[in-house]
């Protein structure tokens, strides 16, 4: 439905947070290790550390290549939300993103924000080695090493977390420049941080192959996953980025493998979703690089039967994004017809509709699925296809309810925006511009849209007073922010 931009890769944010040393095997899946991450409290309170993970992510936003396709932001949600269910110490909210980058890595930071790159679908095989990789990240949240790491560095060096932080920011704008920051600030402590964040990564690993287990997934991913890392190491002149910030000596490899040998065996065969997933992150969001393969369409095509639909729906993908519709109808009404409520299907049925022009199509089919009041994928395609058709109103309607629910979704915004524009309704058009500003981290623009908005509509108006309620909790949370602006 909604086609990224092909934007410059960012650099790894949390670098200095996941130098490795493996941990030691154990034989049951109960978390053994004592609630470490609880010792950070002198330092940032939980809702302090919510608050810095909202002032990042709305920086992340407005800088970082991030995928807001919304297919696949409802599929990792639902898989991260899968392994959150089995963790412990969980005391934030988790939100997962994916950002557009070929590198494979992830990193986890304040408040429960887990940010994957897009690389991991090309080098996961399966559902289990991806959900390796989140359960790793969730672990560094629920034992809190970012905040413990600003404790420690309270301790030895106050002024150089500070100016790490502030460079932390800069490589989401200017990766060469932010890195190299980074590299400058830290130098001189630089042996410090690595004999803690060997720390890090020993909890995260023994209590990410834990939640792994209990969630249901196969727990030899978790070496597999790193042994395949490895192996790529071991051929090549620069090591994977995610090797560089996670590095993986083979004692680590080894007690991961142990760890995995000696807990319950679990069969668990990836879902249909994971495959869709990676057909469809490969074949949109892959910087003009051919990753959805012949090759590996033609593996799933002799695969089980989730393997053989997802292999269609690759070709129909690709047929789509070439603008072959009549090729891309011929692969995917197979699928459809036999699955006509599943989201993926109907959302590229709906691109299809619309490059074909059979706005009315698109219209009915989403109007008669089954999942339209509990699916917002479907709501925002709906949306999307009555603003297609010249029918803005309609689209309104739907998109006030959606941003009433989804209030950190960018694309219903922006969505919300263009079907105001078209009604002429300017000063609606204004404040929804502004929320979407303000989700990019940009509060002085949202500020002043919706100050424009207000000198739009009638003095001392209900709408008027809405606005400037709106204006003032915004430069409340600029106060918020102002501190973290100076790190």
């Amino acid at each position: 439905m909604f086609r990224q931009l092909k934007k410059t890769l960012v650099a790894t944010l949390i670098a200095t947070l996941t130098l490795s040393q493996a941990a030691p095997a154990f034989a049951d899946s109960a978390d053994t290790l004592p609630d470490m991450g609880t010792s950070a409290g002198s330092t940032l309170s939980i809702g302090q550390e919510m608050q810095m993970g909202d002032y990042y992510v709305r920086q992340l936003r407005g800088s970082a290549p991030l995928i807001n396709d919304p297919l696949l932001v409802q599929y990792i949600n639902g898989l991260g939300m899968r392994l959150v269910a089995h963790a412990n110490s969980v005391k934030t909210p988790f939100h997962f993103y994916i950002v557009n980058n070929d590198e494979i890595n992830a990193f986890a930071f304040f408040g429960g924000n887990v940010v994957l790159h897009s690389a991991l679908f090309r080098y996961a095989d399966n559902e289990s080695q991806l959900a390796s990789v989140m359960a790793h990240e969730i672990s560094h949240v629920t034992q809190r090493h970012l905040a413990r790491a600003m404790e420690d560095q309270k301790r030895s060096a106050p002024l150089t977390w500070a100016g790490a932080l502030g460079s932390i920011l800069l490589a989401m704008a200017s990766p060469q420049a932010g890195m190299a920051a980074l590299t400058g600030t830290l130098a001189g402590t630089r042996q410090g941080m690595i004999t803690f964040t060997q720390q890090n990564e020993q909890e995260a690993d023994r209590i990410g192959i834990q939640v792994l287990q209990r969630a249901g997934f196969d727990p030899q991913a978790m070496p597999t996953f790193l042994e395949k890392l490895l192996d790529q190491s071991r051929y090549s002149s620069r090591p994977p980025e995610i090797l560089l910030t996670h590095p993986l000596p083979e004692s680590r490899l080894a007690d991961a493998r142990n760890r995995a040998n000696q807990m319950r065996p679990v069969v668990s065969q990836s879902s249909e979703d994971f495959y869709l997933a990676k057909a469809r992150t490969l074949g949109m969001y892959n910087s003009g690089r051919n990753q959805l393969t012949g090759d590996l369409l033609d593996a799933w095509a002799k695969g089980n039967v989730r393997e053989q639909r997802a292999a269609q729906y690759g070709r129909a993908l690709q047929a789509m994004e070439s603008k072959n519709f009549t090729e891309a109808t011929r692969q995917l009404q197979p699928l459809l017809s036999a699955e006509p409520g599943n989201a993926w299907y109907l959302d590229l049925a709906t691109d299809i509709d619309l490059g074909l022009n059979k706005n009315l199509d698109a219209i009915n089919r989403l109007k008669n699925a089954r999942d339209l009041k509990s699916n917002p994928v479907l709501q925002l395609n709906l949306a999307n296809a009555y603003l297609s058709s010249g029918q803005p109103g309609e689209a309104a309607k739907i998109l006030n309810r959606y941003t009433f629910t989804w209030k950190d979704d960018i694309n219903g915004w922006e969505l919300l925006a263009q079907a105001e524009a078209a009604l002429n309704n300017r000063d609606q058009e204004l404040a929804a511009r502004a929320e979407g500003q303000a989700l990019l981290g940009r509060l002085d623009q949202a500020i002043t849209l919706l100050s424009s908005a207000s000198s739009q509509v009638k003095l001392g108006s209900l709408q008027q007073a809405r606005y400037d309620a709106r204006i003032d909790q915004l430069r409340r949370l600029q106060q918020q922010f102002r501190p973290y602006e100076k790190m």
